[in-house]
C-alpha cells in the first residue's frame, strides 16, 4: 500500500505542505506543483440518470417532512473510522441516511430545511444533500491530500450528485458553520458525525433527537416495492452462497471454518456490496454459540455446520438465512431428531405470520412446539403450559424466534415496543423466523449424546395481503430435502 505524500486541509489553498513522517520526499517543487494543475481531461458525467430508488427516497423524505413540520432535520451519513494508524474500516453509511437518500458517501449530510415562504404549507421542507465536491486540482488537494481522488478514487461532482439523487447539493465543508448560525428548532440523528453534532450542541436535546431516530426506525417497518425487490435479490444471492459452501466442504474439513467464511464472502462481494453481518460458520459445538464469528474451528465429518449468513446488496439491504447442514451429507439419527423438531417449530412459526397477527404470535407458536419436544424427550418436566409459563425451555431455545429485516439485519431496532414486538403484522413487513435448539457441550442436564449439538433454521418471510411468502424458499429446509440438495450440489 503506497503512502500519501502530504496530507493537508483541502479547503486551504495556501496550506503549507506537511511532510508525512518517514515520507520519502522532502517537499514539492513549484515546477511540479504547476505541472500537476494542468493537462487533465474533462471527466464530468453529463448523462446520468436518477438512481433506481430516487422516487422512493423522495416519498420517504416527504413523510418525514410531514411528521416534523417547521423543524430543521439533519441526517448524517457518518465518517470513516480508523482501523489502525492511517488505515480505515470499509465505510458503511448510516441506515437513516441511506433510507432517505439512496446515497452511501462518507462525510455527507442530508438537511431538510423548513420553508418560510408558505408555498407548501407549514410542513414543507427543502431537502439539500451536503457532500464533498470533486477534489481541487488548483491547490493540489486531489494528489497531496490523503483523501484526495488520486488516492481514494473519483467522487461525483455536486452537479452529478444532483442528477443522481434528485435534490440540490452543496459543499459539506460549509455546513457546520451554517448550522452554528442557524436559528429555530432542529433535530439530528446522533452517533454518526461528531463534527455536525458539535455544531448543533446548543440547539438540540437528546429527547427530541431520539424522537427523530425512533420515527425513522418505525418508518422502515413496512417495506415498499423497491425494498422488497432488493431483499429478494439479497436472498437469491445468499442461496447461491450456501450452494458455494456445500461444494467446498471437503476443503473446509482440510482447513477450518474460515474456508466457509471466505467462500460465502466471495459470493457476497461478487454479487453485492458485502456480507450484511459477520457470517456465523459454526461447526460442531460452536453451533451452540449464538454469534460465533471467530470462525477458526475445525470442520469435521459427522458434525453439523450451522451457517448463518446473508448477502448485502449494493443498495445495502441484507438477507439473513440459516441452515444447519450435516458436514458429511447425512444426519445421524439424533441429529435428525433434533433438526426435525426445530423444523416443526419453524413450520408452526411461519404459519403464524399473517396480516392482523401479533408480532409475538410466531415466536409463541415456535416455542410451544420446541417445548413439546423437550417434554417428550424427558429433558424438562411438563406439562407444556408449565414449561412455557416459567420459561424453562429457554435453557435450550435461548433467543427470540425472529426480527425485522431490511437495511439493518436487525432492522427497526429503535422502534417503540408497541410498534414492534407488541405490534400487529401488516403486509409489506419482512421478518425472520428462526427457532433453534442448543445443547451446550458442558450441559450436564441432558444426555451426553446431545451435548455439543446446535440447530437453527432461519428464513426471511414477507407478510402478504393473504398470508406470507418465504423469500428464501429456494433453499431446502426439511431434513431429507437438505440431504438430497447437498448430494445434488456436490455432484
Amino acid at each position: 500500500m503506497a503512502d500519501e505524500l502530504t496530507p493537508e486541509t483541502p479547503d486551504e489553498e495556501e496550506q503549507p505542505i506537511k511532510q508525512r513522517k518517514n515520507g520519502l520526499y522532502p517537499g514539492v517543487s513549484d515546477e511540479l506543483a504547476d505541472n500537476m494543475k494542468s493537462g487533465w481531461a474533462d471527466t464530468e458525467l453529463r448523462d446520468l440518470k436518477p438512481i433506481e430508488q430516487a422516487a422512493n427516497a423522495a416519498e420517504r423524505r416527504a413523510a418525514l417532512s410531514r411528521r416534523f413540520p417547521g423543524e430543521r432535520l439533519v441526517i448524517p451519513a457518518g465518517n470513516l473510522k480508523t482501523r489502525s494508524n492511517d488505515t480505515e474500516y470499509s465505510f458503511r453509511a448510516a441506515t437513516e441516511y441511506v433510507y432517505l437518500t439512496g446515497d452511501q458517501t462518507d462525510d455527507s449530510v442530508l438537511v431538510l430545511e423548513p420553508r418560510t415562504d408558505g408555498t407548501d404549507g407549514a410542513d414543507g421542507h427543502d431537502a439539500t444533500l451536503y457532500r464533498l465536491p470533486r477534489s481541487n486540482r488548483e491547490n493540489g488537494e486531489f494528489w497531496l491530500n490523503g483523501m484526495g481522488e488520486l488516492w481514494v478514487g473519483r467522487r461525483h461532482s455536486l452537479t452529478e450528485a444532483e442528477l443522481l439523487y434528485g435534490m440540490p447539493c452543496k459543499d459539506v465543508r460549509e455546513l457546520a458553520d451554517a448550522l452554528r448560525e442557524a436559528t429555530g428548532p432542529v433535530r439530528v440523528v446522533r452517533g454518526h458525525d461528531a463534527g455536525i453534532e458539535a455544531a448543533l450542541t446548543d440547539k438540540v436535546t437528546a429527547e427530541r433527537d431520539e424522537e427523530l431516530r425512533v420515527y425513522l426506525s418505525e418508518a422502515r417497518v413496512v417495506k415498499d416495492d423497491f425494498e422488497i425487490g432488493e431483499l429478494q435479490k439479497a436472498v437469491d444471492s445468499t442461496v447461491r452462497g450456501f450452494e458455494d459452501v456445500v461444494k467446498v466442504l471437503d476443503k473446509a474439513e482440510a482447513t477450518s471454518e474460515r474456508y466457509i467464511e471466505g467462500t460465502f464472502f466471495l459470493r457476497a462481494r461478487v454479487e453485492g456490496n458485502d456480507v450484511g453481518y459477520g457470517s456465523i460458520c459454526a461447526a460442531g459445538p460452536h453451533a451452540c454459540t449464538l454469534h460465533w464469528v471467530r470462525n477458526n474451528g475445525e470442520v469435521r465429518s459427522g458434525d453439523l455446520l450451522l451457517l448463518d449468513a446473508g448477502v448485502e446488496t449494493n443498495s445495502l439491504y441484507t438477507a439473513d438465512v440459516t441452515r444447519t447442514l450435516p458436514i458429511n451429507g447425512r444426519y445421524s439419527d439424533l441429529q435428525r431428531k433434533i433438526y426435525d423438531a426445530v423444523y416443526a417449530a419453524q413450520e408452526a412459526g411461519i404459519a403464524a405470520v399473517k396480516p392482523g397477527a401479533g408480532f409475538r404470535d410466531f415466536h409463541d407458536a415456535a416455542q410451544r412446539v420446541l417445548s413439546e419436544h423437550l417434554v417428550e424427550w424427558g429433558l424438562v418436566e411438563g406439562p407444556v403450559e408449565r414449561v412455557l409459563e416459567l420459561g424453562l425451555q429457554r435453557r435450550w431455545t435461548l433467543h427470540g424466534t425472529g426480527h425485522m429485516l431490511g437495511l439493518d439485519v436487525h432492522d427497526c431496532a429503535a422502534a417503540r415496543t408497541e410498534a414492534y414486538v407488541n405490534g400487529t403484522l401488516e403486509p409489506g413487513m419482512v421478518l425472520t423466523v428462526e427457532p433453534g435448539l442448543y445443547f451446550q457441550a458442558d450441559d450436564l442436564t441432558v444426555p451426553e449424546e446431545y451435548r455439543g449439538i446446535g440447530v437453527r433454521i432461519e428464513d426471511d418471510i414477507l407478510v402478504t395481503e393473504d398470508g406470507n411468502r418465504n423469500l428464501s424458499a429456494a433453499l431446502p429446509r426439511r431434513s431429507d430435502e437438505v440431504e438430497a440438495w447437498m448430494a445434488r450440489v456436490k455432484g
